[in-house]
Formats: structure tokens, sequence, C-alpha cells
């Protein structure tokens, strides 16, 4: 009989006698939401999770090589415990990718900062937006970033010839019940940088918002060709759309090498390719330069608009691939 959850062949790889998938108890129906695969994990009282855990646990020192200073690994590991029982179905090795690569990126996966989501048996990260402005943070140049969704009632203007602060306002309309606020009509961001100036206010319609997704996200059309609507545009359009508004920011703040790996790596996981486990590779040094060219626009974008250079296109490169025996041999 096939071996058809995470946890039948975590344990067949680890066991010392081979384990029979009837023998294993089923964590999780296809199907099933995340209350009911919480329930499944409390039915089982745990060994599931645990058995993952302790096969997670062989791969300590990976995971602490890859997790930044400042997170705690005692953290990162409860969060991921958290986690697990809506992974069940993922296979092993796209489980530890997923996971080695949110560490890289010292986000918890928690579903505020990163969401590692089971797309078939393959376990995919996803950065969300709060995910990206604690990088945006960690590049020193940016003092505080803004995002938000205005409500059709909210008090709000704009008027992009102003100077800044003049040029954007939204009051949001707390008094009112949520109902009262009306749907949501724009998202925007924006980012005051640690020298004392701020950026361009990024203004996202939802028809642009559903625009970046069907043209983009293969993770959403995957999702209507199979009838399941399970994709994050599905679940929460809200949170993407004001991820969408943050990418365009992008454009008008300064950017570290690790910020640009971010946005790389979450396009290959949107598009189904395989995500790089610790990018940026080698010594980053084509992710520095385009940081420091991202730099040198958002610096640019602040100017008056007649002294402005005309924007360069240009053909983003992927870095190289490591292979195997180079990975093994770095993490000697």
């Amino acid at each position: 009989m096939a071996l058809n959850t995470l946890k039948d062949r975590v344990r067949m790889a680890t066991a010392e006698k081979p384990v029979k998938a009837a023998a294993v108890p089923a964590v999780v129906v296809e199907g099933a939401t995340g209350e009911e695969l919480r329930a499944a994990e409390q039915a089982e009282g745990g060994k599931a999770t645990d058995t993952v855990m302790a096969w997670l646990e062989r791969y300590g020192d990976d995971f602490t090589a890859a997790l930044p200073a400042h997170v705690d690994t005692g953290s990162f590991m409860a969060a991921v415990r958290a986690a697990l029982p809506a992974l069940s179905r993922c296979t092993p090795a796209s489980l530890l990718q997923a996971l080695l690569t949110c560490a890289r990126f010292g986000l918890l996966p928690d579903g505020k900062h990163a969401v590692v989501k089971a797309e078939g048996a393959t376990a995919v990260f996803i950065p969300m937006y709060q995910g990206y402005v604690e990088l945006m943070y960690r590049s020193g140049r940016v003092g505080s970033v803004h995002v938000g969704l205005i409500h059709e009632h909210d008090e709000w203007s704009f008027e992009p010839t102003a100077p800044a602060p003049l040029d954007f306002t939204h009051k949001p309309r707390v008094d009112l019940p949520k109902a009262e606020r009306g749907p949501v009509i724009l998202a925007y961001a924006f980012a005051w940088m640690t020298s004392g100036a701020r950026s361009a206010v990024v203004m996202l319609s939802r028809e642009d918002a559903e625009a970046i997704r069907d043209e983009y996200s293969q993770a959403y059309r995957r999702a209507e060709d199979s009838g399941r609507a399970d994709s994050f545009w599905h679940r929460d359009f809200n949170a993407m759309w004001s991820k969408s508004a943050l990418r365009r920011l992008h454009k008008l703040v300064p950017m570290s090498a690790e910020l640009v790996a971010l946005a790389r790596v979450d396009d290959a996981g949107d598009a189904g390719q395989v995500q790089v486990i610790h990018a940026p590779t080698g010594d980053g040094a084509e992710l520095l330069a385009e940081a420091d060219e991202a730099h040198e626009r958002a610096e640019d974008s602040q100017a008056p608009e007649d002294a402005r250079e005309r924007p360069v296109s240009r053909t983003r490169r992927q870095p190289k691939r490591q292979s195997r025996a180079e990975r093994r041999g770095a993490r000697r």
C-alpha cells in the first residue's frame, strides 16, 4: 500500500523496521479545513507532529546556520510545529527545503510574516507582506513602512503633485461599524527613510490588484483550474492586495540583497519552480549590485522631475544554482 502522508514517509525513512501504511493512522483527509486538521492532530495526541519534528531535529545544525543571529531557534521551531498539521501530505524533501528557505530569511512561518503552504505534495515558502516590511527595516535605510487599505467611507485625499507629506492623507473611519465603512477601494504603501525623505505613495486599485493576480500568480491559476479555490488570492484577497502594493514600493525604496533575494524566491514559489534554500548564493555580488541600483533609483525618485534620469531596463539573471556536492561542501 502506498504511503500517502508525510508522517508515513518519514516513519518509513527513520524506522529501523518497515512501517506498514495500514498500521499508521491518517493525519488528515484530503481537502480538510485548518480546524479539521488541528482536531485530527489532537485526536492522535500529537504523535504525527512529534514524528516529523524528531526528523526535522536531525537537521538542527542546518536550521541554526540558516537562521539570522537575532532569530531564536526555539521560537522558529515552535512556529514550525504549529504549521505541520497542514503539511502532512507534503514530501519530506520539499518540506525541509521550504522550512530552510524560511529560516534563511529569518521569518517565522506563523501566518503573519510567512507561510509554508502545501501545493499538492509540495511544500512552498510564501512570504507575507509583514515579512517584506521586516526585511525593509533590516536594511537600515528605511525608518518606517506604512501599508493600508482605504474603505469606501474613509476620509482620504491624494494629490501627487503636492510635496510630501501633504500629498496624501488617510483617516480611517474606525468610529463606524465595519459594515458601514464600506468595501475596500484602494490599497497604498509608502516609506519614510532614515535620512528623513519619504518615498512616493503607491496606490493600487482593486482592478490593478486583479490584473497583477491574473498575469503573475500561477498559484491562483492552478487553484482556479483545479476548482479548489484555495490560493491566498482566494483565501485572503486583501492581504495579497496589500502585498502587491508593497512590492511595487520596492522600486521606490532602498533595497538590500536579502530583499532582492526574497522577491525572487517568492516569485519562484508562485511559479511552481524550485526555491533556493540559501539565497543569495555565493558572495551575493550580483544581488548586491542589483540592490545598489535599486537604491540609486529610490534616491533619484525623490529628486525633482526634471532632474531625474530615465530608467534603464535590464534583464535580471537568475543566480547560479549550486550543485548538491557544492552545498554539502559548504555545510562542512
